[in-house]
C-alpha cells in the first residue's frame, strides 16, 4: 500500500466514523428537548464557532486499524500524529503545506531501507491540498473536517440520554451510516463523540475546545517534490 492509498484510507475512515467532543459547564442547554435534525444543527454550529479542537480515537477500514490524535485551530493550522500499526507519522500543516516526518518503519515501507536511513529523523514538505497529500486536507482543516463530519445526514433518529466520557449527552442515530453523535446537554452543545459499530468502524473524539495552541513549520524540511525529481 503506497501512501497516497494509506493516506485515503485514514481519511475516508476517519469521515466515515468522525466525532467531536467538548465539554461545557454544568447549567443544562435544552438541546435534549429538541429534534434529531435540531441537535446535529446546534452541535454544527458551537462546533464552527470554536477556535480550536483536539481530535482523537480510532477507526478501522479495509483491515487496517488507524489511530490519530490531531489538534487543529481554525485559520492557522494543525499539528498531531497518526498511525497504522508500526507506520506511524508526525505531521504538521501551516498554510497551504504540510510536513510529514515518518517513524523509520513507515519510511522504510514505503521508501526502501537506503531512503529510509537518509530520511530517518527528517520532515518532508508537500503542498495541503494538492498531490499525494492532499487527503490530508479535510484532517487538517477545521472547517472541512467538521462539514465532513456534521454536514451531510440523513435519516436520523433520537436515541436517548446517557454520559460520554463523564459529560451528559444526547444521542442522535445516523440510521443510514449506522453511526450515533452524542451531544453535550451541558454548556455548549458540542457534538462529544460518534461512534460507528462493526469492522469498518471505530471512535473518534473532539476535545479541548478553545485550547491555546502553538503551530510552527519544521525547520530544515525536505521538499518532497525536489526529493522525487531527484533535485
Amino acid at each position: 500500500m503506497g501512501p497516497r492509498r494509506l493516506l485515503s484510507v485514514l481519511s475516508a475512515a476517519v469521515l466515515a466514523a468522525g466525532a467531536i467532543a467538548g465539554c461545557g459547564s454544568s447549567s443544562t442547554n435544552g438541546v435534549e428537548s429538541k429534534s434529531a435534525t435540531e441537535i446535529v444543527s446546534a452541535a454544527q454550529k458551537a462546533a464552527e464557532s470554536a477556535k480550536s479542537v483536539r481530535v482523537s480515537g480510532a477507526v478501522s477500514t479495509a483491515g487496517l486499524k488507524l489511530s490519530l490524535n490531531i489538534q487543529i485551530a481554525k485559520g492557522t493550522g494543525a499539528k498531531g500524529s497518526i498511525s497504522e500499526g508500526p507506520l506511524s507519522f508526525e505531521l504538521i500543516r501551516v498554510g497551504s503545506s504540510v510536513y510529514i516526518k515518518g517513524s523509520p518503519a513507515f519510511y522504510e515501507h514505503f521508501a526502501g531501507g537506503e531512503a529510509a536511513k537518509l530520511l530517518e529523523g527528517k520532515w518532508l514538505q508537500a503542498p495541503a491540498t494538492t498531490g499525494e497529500f492532499a487527503t490530508l486536507g479535510s484532517l487538517t482543516d477545521m472547517h472541512q473536517l467538521l462539514n465532513a463530519v456534521l454536514g451531510h445526514t440523513d435519516s436520523l433518529a433520537k436515541a436517548g440520554t446517557s454520559t460520554v466520557d463523564g459529560k451528559k449527552v444526547v444521542a442522535v442515530k445516523d440510521k443510514s451510516k449506522e453511526s450515533v453523535l452524542y451531544v453535550a446537554t451541558t454548556g455548549k452543545p458540542y457534538p462529544i463523540q460518534i461512534s460507528k459499530a462493526g469492522s469498518t468502524g471505530g471512535k473518534v473524539t473532539f476535545a479541548e475546545w478553545d485550547a491555546p495552541i502553538t503551530i510552527k513549520a519544521p525547520s530544515g524540511a525536505i521538499n518532497i517534490n525536489k526529493l522525487q525529481s531527484g533535485g
